[in-house]
C-alpha cells in the first residue's frame, strides 16, 4: 500500500528508440525542499552543476538542506545515471533523520570510475550489504545510459526499499520503443493518471518529433511543455488537506499549493495556485509544487544533453522563463 510522499517527487520517463537514434530520458524534480519528489519550495537545493572534488564525474542538482547532499537525479561522464522518488507506505511512521534516501542515488553516482562497479554487484550491495530499510519508501532507477542505448537487452534497473532480494530487482529498457514512467508509488503502481498520462505523451512527443525531423532544443521543448502541463484538481471547498494530498496523483506538473491553515508557520493563506508571499518558517513548510524540470538526452555516438530550468527560486518567487535554465553538453567517456 502506497501513498504519495510529501517530499520530493521526481516522475521519470525513459524512451530509446532506433528511430530517433535517442535515448530520452525525462524527469520533473518538483520542490520546495530538497531532491527527488515534490519539495516544500523554500527548501535549499543546488542547481545543476558539476559536484566538487572527489566527485568530479557527476552532474546533477543536490540537496543544501541536509548535510549528506543528497540528490534526486544525476549522470556521470562514465555514463551511470540514477533518479530516485520517494513514497510513504500507508502504515509507515516518516522516517525522519536516521538516514537520507538522497545518499542512495548518490552511492551509485560516486563509484570510483576506476572500479567500474556494475549494476548487478551495486543491487546486491545495496540490498544484502548496505541494506535498504531505516530510509523510509524509495525507488531508485539506475544503470548505464549505454546499456540502453548501445546494449539490447540490459537497460536499466529499479531496486525499492521493498526489494527482497537480488532477484527482485525490477528491469526495464531492455527493447527499443519501451517508454516507462516512475513516480511516488511502487514501479508496479499503475493507477496514477500521471504516470499513464506521462508515457502516452511522451510517445506522441517523440514520435511528432521524428516525424517532422526537429533539432534537439525544438524536441526538448516538447518534453518540457509536457512537464508544465498542470491537470491538477483544485481543492474543494471543506476538502481535507491530507485527503487533498491525494490528488497529487494527477498531475505532472504541481502548481504552488499549501495549507490554507498555515497560521502554525506564520504564513498567510492563499488559495491553491498562489505564491507564498512570506519566507516559510522553515525549509520544510509552506508551499510545494514543481520546482524544476529536467530532460537529459544521448545520441548513438554518447552524447549527452543535459537541461535543467528552475521554476522557483530559495525565496518561492517564481523565476522567469529562461532565467533559471542551465545547458551541459558532455560525451561519455569510453564510448
Amino acid at each position: 500500500m502506497y501513498r504519495y510522499t510529501y517530499d520530493r517527487a521526481p516522475r521519470l520517463s525513459i524512451h530509446p528508440t532506433q528511430q530517433s537514434r535517442r535515448t530520452f530520458v525525462r524527469l520533473q524534480c518538483s520542490s520546495p525542499t530538497t531532491n527527488a519528489d515534490q519539495e516544500y519550495l523554500h527548501r535549499p537545493t543546488a542547481e545543476a552543476t558539476w559536484w566538487p572534488s572527489p566527485d568530479t564525474q557527476v552532474l546533477g542538482g543536490y540537496d543544501l538542506h541536509r548535510p549528506a547532499h543528497g540528490t534526486w537525479l544525476g549522470v556521470t561522464r562514465q555514463g551511470r545515471i540514477a533518479v530516485l522518488t520517494n513514497y510513504r507506505e500507508e502504515d509507515q511512521t516518516i522516517v525522519e533523520g536516521a538516514r537520507s534516501r538522497g545518499l542512495i542515488p548518490n552511492a551509485w553516482l560516486k563509484i570510483d570510475p576506476m572500479k567500474g562497479e556494475s549494476t548487478e554487484v551495486f543491487a546486491k550491495r545495496m540490498i544484502e550489504e548496505d541494506g535498504v530499510e531505516g530510509v523510509g519508501g524509495f525507488s531508485l532507477c539506475y544503470g548505464f545510459i549505454q546499456d540502453v542505448v548501445k546494449e539490447e537487452g540490459k537497460g536499466l534497473a529499479i531496486v525499492s526499499n521493498r526489494t527482497p532480494d537480488v532477484h527482485g530487482v525490477v528491469h526495464l529498457l531492455q527493447t527499443p520503443n519501451e517508454t516507462r514512467a516512475l513516480s511516488n508509488a511502487a514501479y508496479s503502481d499503475r493507477s496514477w493518471p500521471k504516470v499513464t498520462n506521462g508515457e502516452a505523451w511522451t510517445r506522441t512527443a517523440i514520435a511528432e518529433s521524428v516525424a517532422a525531423n526537429e533539432s534537439c532544443d525544438q524536441l526538448v521543448n516538447r518534453l518540457l511543455d509536457i512537464l508544465t502541463t498542470d491537470t491538477m484538481p483544485r481543492q474543494k471547498e471543506n476538502e481535507e488537506w491530507d485527503m487533498y494530498l491525494n490528488q497529487l496523483r494527477h498531475s505532472i506538473f504541481i502548481p504552488a499549493i499549501g495549507r490554507d491553515h498555515l497560521e502554525e508557520h506564520k504564513m498567510p493563506a492563499h488559495e491553491i495556485g498562489d505564491l507564498v508571499k512570506a519566507k516559510a518558517v522553515d525549509a520544510t513548510s509552506g508551499c510545494y509544487g514543481t520546482q524544476k524540470n529536467i530532460v537529459v538526452l544521448c545520441d548513438r555516438e554518447g552524447k549527452v544533453t543535459y537541461f535543467e530550468r528552475t521554476l522557483y527560486d530559495g525565496d518561492a518567487k517564481p523565476v522567469e522563463k529562461g532565467k533559471g535554465d542551465r545547458l551541459f553538453d558532455f560525451t561519455i567517456e569510453g564510448w
